[in-house]
């Protein structure tokens, strides 16, 4: 099988780093693949592009080496163990000679006048690393922080978003990276809440270049246990009264929460999939987030559901939620590798709505938000994959229904 290159916006962030520490382990053969969905055993008769075949390059603002920055992770935040991290640091060292300074967009956008030569400059790094490591196929994958600036007036077509460009015009940095990366023929996945890939402009350019994407916004804590228990008080018909629920975080994406548009970004995501799993919606629903530095990469969310059940009699339940976000979302970012280059090399392209379960706001057409649905989108995709591979092969086609 020929190599994926594998580029990552954020390379230098920690969940990249947790990804790349990952991909390496599992190369290695150092570490069971807990965590990924690709690896149950239900998707063992898919051929998935090896470890070994994945090249890894990126952009990012920072400057810190990716050897140091893992170190931190590892001893400063306990999020894997030193001994481990000391068997990959060769690795990561030839990683570290892939990666390119990003755009430096202040207020989250590339400023007027600055472009037409940011586009040239992304779009050499992309080409010289295709040429330089030989790759014949190319993922780029938004794993940043969050931005959420206001949306320029040129996405509802491609024409008029590249008219927008030729003039240097201000333009969000995530939408941007996202234009770059399908221009150039790459795959593109958007595992932030940022705004990128769905909008019709880059929907478009996405078909007219014949590559997969999807997103948004990675479902790996609170929200993923939102989508598994609204459905539950909905089938029990349990009426919810209020649903509230509160995210303490110390990393750089609480950093970047801070900032108002950020913030609001993130709580949308957050906040859609309750307006849309329950009927009558909640009197009352509230998601808070605030950024607590000392907790590092470490993450809590408590939540308390306030339900009305059989007499009018009402009961509360709560849950709290504690782990590592960046140890949560690495296993998701690879296995949105390996099943976006599947369903890629199979000839599917346009929007990936069988990846739903990965994400809290994704893309496409009619896509339910319970956790449940949505697993019966990508079990789908499986059962369609099987079934070519044994009774006749798939043709090309847009990849918006699995």
């Amino acid at each position: 099988m020929t190599s994926l290159g594998v580029w990552l916006i954020g390379a230098r962030g920690a969940v990249s780093l947790c990804s790349l520490v990952g991909a390496l382990a599992l190369r290695k053969g150092l570490v069971e693949p807990t965590g990924l969905v690709s690896a149950l055993p239900f998707f063992k008769d898919l051929d998935f592009v090896p470890w070994d075949s994945l090249v890894f390059g990126g952009w990012d603002i920072q400057e810190v080496p990716l050897k140091d920055m893992a170190w931190h992770l590892a001893e400063g935040e306990g999020l894997f163990p030193s001994r481990l991290l000391a068997r990959l640091e060769k690795d990561l060292e030839g990683i570290e000679e892939n990666l390119m300074p990003g755009v430096l967009g202040e207020q989250g956008v590339v400023r007027a006048g600055q472009v037409r030569s940011a586009l040239c400059q992304l779009s050499r790094h992309l080409e010289e690393f295709r040429k330089r490591h030989k790759v014949d196929r190319l993922l780029v994958i938004n794993v940043a922080s969050t931005i959420g600036p206001p949306l320029p007036p040129c996405l509802e077509s491609l024409s008029e978003l590249e008219k927008w460009l030729f003039k240097d015009r201000e333009i969000p940095t995530s939408i941007f990276y996202a234009y770059v990366a399908l221009k150039q023929g790459a795959a593109y996945i958007n595992f932030t809440p940022s705004p990128a890939s769905e909008f019709p402009a880059l929907c478009e350019l996405a078909e007219r270049e014949k590559v997969p994407h999807g997103g948004k916004d990675g479902k790996t804590g609170e929200t993923l246990v939102k989508t598994v228990l609204a459905p539950m008080f909905q089938m029990r018909h349990l009426r919810v009264l209020s649903w509230v629920g509160y995210n303490i975080l110390g990393n750089q994406d609480g950093r970047s929460l801070e900032q108002p548009e950020g913030k609001q970004a993130k709580i949308s995501t957050k906040s859609q999939v309750l307006e849309s799993l329950l009927s009558p919606p909640p009197h009352t629903h509230k998601v808070g987030i605030d950024y607590v530095p000392s907790l590092g990469d470490w993450k809590t969310a408590w939540d308390f559901i306030h339900f009305e059940g059989f007499l009018g009699t009402k009961m509360t339940f709560q849950f709290i939620w504690q782990g590592a976000d960046s140890i949560l979302a690495a296993p998701l970012v690879l296995d949105l590798i390996r099943f976006t280059e599947h369903a890629w090399r199979l000839g599917s392209f346009g929007l990936l709505s069988h990846l739903a379960p990965f994400f809290k706001q994704p893309l496409g057409e009619n896509v339910p938000l319970d956790f449940f649905s949505q697993n019966q989108l990508l079990l789908q995709y499986y059962r369609r994959c099987y079934h070519e591979n044994h009774c006749g092969h798939p043709s090309r086609e847009k990849a918006t229904h699995p």
